[in-house]
């Protein structure tokens, strides 16, 4: 019972999508509606509003930092094990793919992963982290770097722990990441991914 209401609480943090409530209040359009349409930090760039992309990088991330965080803070206490923290961490990125409070209609979880990877151990967010922004800098294109430190993170993981609970749950949340990019993956073999910084079309 402990790990449901943990793993249930998670969903609900993870499902507060941030660019949708941060683009609210600076009053510029739904991400939704525009550019790739995904309620993230990169499309909300392309409003041209810097701030409001930061911000919402900053909050899918923390949010996938503060559900893991709680789980391994105060969930021993209550009987939550290593793979109860798992459960957490697949649970809050579910959230924010598929949240329910915005109809189940959520982002592609960059920023949630990278969140979760960093509460799990800094220096295994810090290292995919830093895969992101050599692949970012290198190339103009937020989906390749995404996608390439997904594949890195479980072997990070791996390299770092060994196998344990908690590498399955990486391994779940590159899996989901990469299948949440897909429409970006065909973009990138055609041609016509937008490069980071790209404003909509208006």
């Amino acid at each position: 019972m402990t790990t449901i209401l943990f793993a249930l609480a998670a969903y609900l943090i993870g499902s507060i999508s941030f660019a949708v409530v941060v683009s609210k209040g600076f009053g510029i359009a739904d991400p939704r509606t525009y550019g790739s349409k995904n309620p993230g930090a990169t499309n909300v760039l392309r409003s041209g509003n810097k701030a409001a992309a930061l911000l919402t990088l900053f909050g899918d991330g923390f949010k996938g930092w503060l559900a893991v965080w709680l789980a391994q803070r105060f969930g021993p206490q209550y009987g939550l094990d290593d793979t109860g923290v798992a459960l957490v961490a697949v649970a809050v990125f579910l959230g924010h793919l598929w949240p329910v409070f915005f109809r189940f209609v959520g982002g592609k979880g960059v920023a949630t992963a990278l969140g979760v990877l960093l509460a799990i151990n800094g220096w295994l967010g810090l290292a995919t982290l830093v895969t992101w922004l050599v692949i970012a800098y290198a190339f103009r294109y937020s989906s390749l770097a995404a996608l390439i430190a997904s594949i890195f993170a479980p072997f990070y993981y791996g390299l770092l722990f060994g196998t344990d609970a908690l590498l399955l749950a990486v391994l779940v949340m590159s899996g989901l990441l990469i299948y949440r990019h897909r429409q970006n993956i065909a973009n990138l073999m055609a041609g016509k991914e937008s490069r980071i910084g790209s404003k909509k079309k208006t």
